[in-house]
């Protein structure tokens, strides 16, 4: 029996990145002979067990084919007889199809050092055409190490466009789906992560409303960079950069979807496609199952976003109808992540990456006038049930025009 570090532990080493999960591989042995060493079986589909005292997974060296459609059409045949180059040649990447023993003496049957060092992300074989899942995942290390100059094997990237017109992508459940998007979004820079999805045609298959924004132009006063797709990865650009949580980048990256139905005659302009965009919104949420607080927050990002840019503007009442519609006064956070969302949008333009957006501050202050008003000197005047409501609102809207005049 013999126990190998395989996969991201050792690519990661390699690159001299910091080593979060570890994979194990084991080869030469049977499942009678791990349950007597004391590990825990987990794997329902093939043999993976849990270290007695570490608690990480072993897997059992195995094989796979293909026996029907999507992510899970696979049959594994788990022996003592596989070996290591078996086990490694139905991975993804080469960079992944590494293994090390407990010397780090390095397996590297398919050559991912030497794709490593030349920044390439490359299938290990035919069968890499098999797997629907392998388009998202490549797009997400595209995503992860292009800060690093990493870029798709011409190779890879003609397998994934194969895939893509396959139909297999559509064979793909939700939950998995979903579990590479938001990953790919919390990278470093996820606007590769959707750029690889549209060079490979996978974004037309999986979020046709995000492809239908290229090539739709924005007016070039408010959008030197003029395209709505490039305006679209340029937001998600800043959400990263600036560290924003996954709800708010998922909201940058559907905020506009309008503005691909918009008539062509009407360009460059898009007369309420805040509103039109909200039923493709309300589609990509449900598509791919997002978490209820992504899709509450896109949604009402989508909806407001100009009320954001346009704050300064606004009547008293007007904000006080959005400060109700984001119910600050028990989801204060939500209305914050709305005007991140906000200052992503002003900055994903190009040459305004620097620009500074005054309408944040200008929106939490009239947020805070708004939390301020007691609710107890109208209680004890008398006011309750919906009287009380009434009351309420009338004295927010004093404070919010109290708060614009004071501005």
């Amino acid at each position: 029996m013999q126990i190998y570090k395989v996969g991201g532990a050792v690519r990661d080493r390699l690159l001299g990145k910091p080593v979060t999960d570890i994979d194990w591989v084991v080869v030469g042995a049977t499942t009678e002979e791990m349950l007597a060493l004391g590990y825990r079986p987990v794997g329902a589909d093939f043999p993976v067990f849990l270290h007695p005292k570490s608690g990480e997974e072993y897997a059992l060296a195995r094989t796979e084919r293909k026996s029907g459609r999507g992510y899970g059409g696979f049959t594994f045949h788990a022996s003592p007889e596989v070996t290591l180059e078996e086990d490694l040649i139905r991975r993804d990447l080469t960079i992944n199809a590494m293994a090390e023993d407990d010397q780090q003496n390095l397996t590297d049957p398919y050559h991912g050092q030497r794709d490593l060092e030349d920044r390439i992300l490359r299938h290990v074989s035919p069968a890499f055409a098999e797997d629907p899942l392998r388009v998202l995942r490549v797009a997400r290390f595209a995503a992860r190490y292009a800060d690093l100059g990493f870029t798709v094997a011409p190779q890879t990237l003609e397998l994934m466009r194969q895939l893509s017109e396959s139909g297999e992508l559509q064979a793909l459940t939700a939950e998995r789906s979903w579990k590479e998007i938001s990953r790919a979004l919390m990278e470093d820079q996820p606007q590769v992560f959707i750029q690889v999805l549209r060079d490979c045609g996978a974004l037309k298959v999986l979020m046709p409303e995000v492809d239908a924004l290229f090539g739709v132009p924005q007016p070039e006063v408010h959008h030197p960079e003029i395209d709505t797709g490039i305006h679209t990865l340029s937001v998600l650009e800043q959400s990263a950069l600036h560290k924003q949580p996954l709800t708010v980048r998922w909201a940058c990256l559907l905020h506009d979807l309008g503005k691909g139905l918009t008539p062509t005659e009407e360009w460059p302009r898009h007369i309420a496609h805040e509103h039109t965009g909200l039923k493709l919104i309300k589609a990509v949420n449900e598509r791919f199952k997002a978490p209820k607080d992504c899709q509450e927050l896109a949604l009402l990002v989508g909806k407001y976003h100009t009320h954001g840019h346009r704050a300064l503007e606004l009547k008293a009442s007007t904000l006080l109808e959005l400060l109700q519609s984001f119910d600050v006064y028990r989801r204060p956070q939500r209305f914050e992540e709305f005007i991140v969302a906000c200052e992503m949008d002003a900055r994903g333009r190009k040459g305004l990456e620097q620009r500074s957006y005054p309408q944040a501050d200008y929106l939490r202050g009239a947020a805070k006038a708004a939390r301020e008003v007691a609710v107890q000197p109208l209680l004890e005047k008398g006011f309750k049930g919906p009287e009380l409501g009434e009351a309420l609102k009338r004295e927010r809207l004093k404070a919010l025009k109290v708060y614009k005049e004071n501005a």
